[in-house]
């Protein structure tokens, strides 16, 4: 969490135990990366209580500050569009949504290279963490991030999954608009306190009459 360790280190035990009971909830293969979005929230939050705790010890924060940056510049743009892909049973919104997951694919392979070849690092900066990770075309790349991830839940024929992807993309405009300088651990955090969402519509689906239907 954005605001301090012991936060962090909360957030990650709330979200691992609703990733637990959101895990326990899917009835085939194809649900369970998008069932898996709370548990890896969890444990990013976990990651960035690390950051908190290990300024001052330069080898820790250095791991600590990459381990966090791979979740939140390659693993989600990769895995959001992905995983609501695998929940997708419309043949049209499948073909937009495999397009939304190479662009997807592209900008994590994207931001991976300069996360390899540029250093990153992370401050506290207005009682927040910001992580510096230099890159070209940051709009463009930006609104691609966005396209893969807020997209691809916008596409989907599950209004749960809609809705996650809305309240993603406003939150994505309140971390812009009002914590700049720390936009990617506060977004984080948004995203993160969403992901109960997940839970949501795999609870919904275990009282409805019949699972995984574009009707929840």
């Amino acid at each position: 969490m954005c605001f301090s360790a012991a936060a962090s280190f909360a957030a990650a035990g709330t979200l691992g135990a609703a990733g637990g009971l959101t895990l326990v909830k899917i009835k085939k293969k194809s649900e369970l990366p998008f069932a898996s979005i709370p548990l890896l929230f969890g444990i990013q939050q976990a990651i960035e209580g690390a950051v908190w705790v290990s300024f001052g010890a330069p080898v820790v924060n250095t791991v600590a500050t990459y381990a966090y940056s791979m979740f939140s510049h390659v693993l989600w743009p990769i895995f959001v569009p992905f995983s609501v892909l695998m929940l997708e049973t419309d043949p049209t919104r499948k073909k937009i949504l495999r397009l939304f997951s190479f662009i997807g694919l592209a900008i994590g392979l994207y931001l991976l290279y300069f996360i390899i070849a540029a250093p990153v690092t992370a401050q506290i900066v207005n009682q927040s963490i910001a992580y510096n990770s230099p890159h070209l075309y940051a709009a463009l790349v930006m609104a691609l991030y966005l396209v893969a991830t807020c997209g691809s839940c916008l596409v989907s024929s599950h209004r749960i999954v809609n809705m996650f992807g809305f309240v993603l993309f406003v939150s994505f405009a309140v971390a812009a608009w009002f914590f700049a300088d720390t936009f990617f651990s506060v977004w984080c955090f948004f995203a993160a306190t969403l992901s109960i969402i997940a839970y949501w519509y795999f609870q919904s689906n275990s009282v409805g009459a019949e699972p995984g239907r574009s009707g929840v």
